[in-house]
């Protein structure tokens, strides 16, 4: 049932003639058919969702921890399309405590950063939209490799997908021609925007497959679908914050990633992709339900290590602690200025962290040391802590 998901039509290049992908509008007809296996898995999506918002409400000043889950998204999103970067790189950065300009890579990863919390403070104002959207590639594609295709611009010539440098004869997929775009992309908009009885997570995993199939970028749109995953979340009250994010099991899961889309487009397996996308976004939701806890049984673990012998914490110590949730990076210099006090204060500060165990002198320098909270950063580069052997 290819004809279901869209139809081709004939462009040519020159002398070349190919076929273009035009996708039919959102929801599919004939309808999803929800079926057993559909129904559990998005009935323990839906569980896992629930769990990780109940245990998110009770987190203590939530947007330290979700600043984390956001450049921990940044990385592994970036890293599907190619890009060699590490938390570790962006969290260094962040800290001002890494020498130099930052490299390619990692300028387009925090690009990914800028580029979220951007879509994220323009949801406030209502509801996804193809400005949103540009806007949004605008930010990820600026000043990085890209940044010569008309960044926050729907495209204007054809582009397809296949191995580098391959011609458009020899394509995997080529997407809709350039004037057709209003057209497809108006039709997603409308759809995102618009109650239907689908649930949620349906109407999420179908806007992105949808999204990627238009293309509407010369580059980006990948990594500009996998974030129209989240606003849509947000969007549709799914979730409260910006803390679910299933890169990890689409990195691992790449090939078939790529597979399910392409079989929407010569298929119509609507079905097929929305299962997968389901899986995903379990996995991500049970990931950042215990890594969330892992990080409050230490946060609590640790405010206690920080109280005096008579049962009170300095308020500088307690503060650094606090602050380590925002980068577990530092040093004596970058501390005092975030704290605001001396160069002597912010000293202390380290020495009694350092010598509570909670943080660790990386370096080995004798002038310029860094510290790393280590229990902390530890949580946050454990690759995953939820099984997919469900």
């Amino acid at each position: 049932m290819a004809d279901r998901s869209g139809s081709y039509v004939a462009r040519s290049m020159g002398p070349v003639g190919y076929r273009a992908f035009v996708p039919k509008p959102l929801p599919p007809d004939p309808p999803i058919q929800v079926d057993h296996e559909l129904l559990s898995l998005t009935s323990l999506a839906d569980q896992a969702l629930g769990k990780l918002a109940a245990t998110a409400d009770y987190v203590p000043n939530p947007e330290l921890f979700v600043f984390q889950y956001a450049y921990r998204e940044a990385v592994l999103s970036s890293q599907i399309e190619g890009t060699q970067s590490s938390l570790d790189d962006l969290l260094r950065l962040e800290a001002s405590l890494k020498a130099g300009s930052p490299e390619v890579d990692q300028e387009e990863t925090l690009n990914y950063v800028r580029a979220m919390n951007r879509g994220l403070e323009a949801l406030k104002g209502g509801p996804v939209t193809l400005d949103i959207v540009r806007a949004v590639h605008a930010e990820l594609m600026s000043g990085v490799r890209g940044h010569d295709k008309r960044p926050g611009e729907f495209r204007r010539t054809q582009n397809w997908i296949g191995p580098a440098g391959c011609p458009v004869e020899g394509a995997i997929f080529v997407p809709p021609p350039p004037e057709l775009l209003p057209d497809v992309l108006g039709a997603l908009e409308w759809f995102v925007q618009t109650d239907t009885s689908l649930p949620s997570l349906f109407v999420a995993g179908l806007a992105h497959a949808q999204f990627e199939t238009i293309h509407p970028f010369s580059d980006g749109n990948g990594r500009v679908g996998r974030l129209l995953v989240t606003f849509l979340l947000i969007q549709r009250r799914v979730i409260s914050r910006p803390i679910l994010y299933p890169s990890l099991y689409l990195k691992r899961h790449r090939a078939e990633y790529y597979d399910r889309l392409q079989q929407v487009r010569t298929m119509g397996d609507w079905e097929a992709w929305l299962k997968f996308f389901l899986r995903a976004v379990r996995v991500a939701a049970e990931d950042a339900f215990l890594r969330t806890k892992a990080v409050m049984e230490l946060r609590e673990r640790d405010r206690f290590r920080v109280m005096e012998p008579g049962g009170a914490a300095s308020a500088g110590v307690a503060r650094a602690l606090d602050q380590l949730y925002q980068t577990p990076y530092t040093s004596a210099n970058q501390l005092a200025k975030t704290l605001s006090v001396s160069q002597d204060t912010g000293a202390r500060i380290i020495k009694r962290l350092e010598e509570l165990g909670i943080l660790v002198e990386i370096t080995g320098a004798k002038r310029d040391r860094v510290y790393r909270y280590e229990d902390y950063h530890t949580v946050l580069n454990q690759e995953a802590f939820a099984t997919e052997a469900w």
